[in-house]
């Protein structure tokens, strides 16, 4: 099916410090204009660097793209906020990110899955690449089953209907009558939402013609900010709905809780305590180092370490969070950058 003449679609970029990417992302998403109407909306969170002068000189040479304040800050915001005030011809909202490249007719293909299969959301796979040593290894990792579990959408993936994936476009009626994102929680909310699409009987479609370059964080530590986060919020959204972890989602859970008790057994048992977290990390190190020497690249050898920070970020988010719940303590979250 193609695109209808009369579909007008508002692409959502959440911003927040993205001098590093966002011309780049906004190049490379931007529809052929003879396609369907559009515009683009750059919800800038705050920045304090140089997103919003690069954002405002696209737009003096296409009107399109505009830059919008989100005083709300979060991404979940950004995307309520742009399904209200977008233009009111919108039917399609599309989810863009700052830190990835788009391939070509990205947009076209989106919408035109979405009408073709009658869904009310189509996402896509995500393949991460690296523009520096540390973060090719961090691309490496994310890219395996070694650092995602398996996760459909981020890896090669046939189309068909799912129930996650990328978030790309949304039929808006149906993300409004939905209320959107949920923003009482600041991550995992694409996970969320997801979950409710498919409680209120709404189908999600993975388009597996269209994978994005995504690019990761850059560093351990932005890594490991990024990861508990996502486990903060895997946790938060399993408790809202009442769903039980996947095997991928509780494996670094266990893995964290074997090596915290040969930690604590260390004192008692001796050395033979911490055979378990050896095994994990010469298992992950020697991941790293076959993947180096497969590759001939030897910044690779940093994938091991890259996926140990994952895992075990993502599982201290994960546990923060299911204590919090445990003991009925209160939502502690501070926006910062990554």
């Amino acid at each position: 099916m193609s695109v209808s003449s009369a579909s007008f679609v508002s692409i959502v970029m959440p911003a927040l410090n993205e001098e590093r990417y966002i011309a780049d992302a906004i190049a490379s998403i931007l529809p052929s204009t003879s396609a369907f109407d559009y515009e683009l909306l750059v919800m800038d969170g705050g920045s304090t660097d140089e997103t919003g002068r690069i954002v405002r000189e696209i737009s003096a040479h296409n009107p399109r793209v505009k830059l919008i304040r989100n005083p709300r800050r979060t991404q979940s915001a950004a995307m309520n906020i742009a399904a209200d005030i977008c233009d009111p011809k919108t039917t399609i909202l599309l989810r863009a990110d700052c830190h990835a490249l788009y391939p070509p007719r990205f947009v076209e293909n989106c919408v035109e899955t979405l009408r073709a299969t009658q869904s009310a959301s189509v996402v896509v796979s995500m393949r991460a690449v690296g523009r520096t040593p540390l973060q090719s290894a961090i691309a490496a990792a994310q890219n395996s089953r070694v650092g995602n579990g398996g996760s459909r959408h981020r890896r090669a993936s046939e189309s068909g209907y799912v129930e996650h994936g990328h978030h790309a476009a949304f039929d808006r009626q149906t993300f409004r009558s939905l209320y959107g994102y949920d923003e009482s929680a600041p991550f995992n909310e694409d996970a969320e939402f997801d979950a409710r699409l498919i409680q209120s009987g709404g189908r999600i479609y993975l388009d597996g013609r269209s994978t994005i370059d995504y690019y990761p964080r850059a560093s351990f530590v932005s890594l490991a900010k990024q990861y508990y986060r996502h486990g903060w919020g895997r946790a938060n959204t399993l408790a809202k709905h009442g769903m039980r972890p996947k095997l991928r989602q509780a494996l670094p859970v266990a893995v964290l809780l074997v090596c915290l008790a040969s930690v604590a057994a260390w004192p008692f048992i001796g050395a033979i305590a911490l055979l378990p977290p050896a095994v994990y990390v010469f298992i992950c190190l020697a991941w790293g180092a076959a993947l180096a020497v497969s590759a001939a690249q030897p910044a690779l050898l940093l994938a091991g370490l890259a996926a140990i920070t994952m895992h075990m970020s993502w599982a201290v988010g994960f546990l923060t969070r299911f204590l919090d719940l445990r003991l009925a303590r209160p939502l502690r979250f501070r926006n910062e950058e990554a």
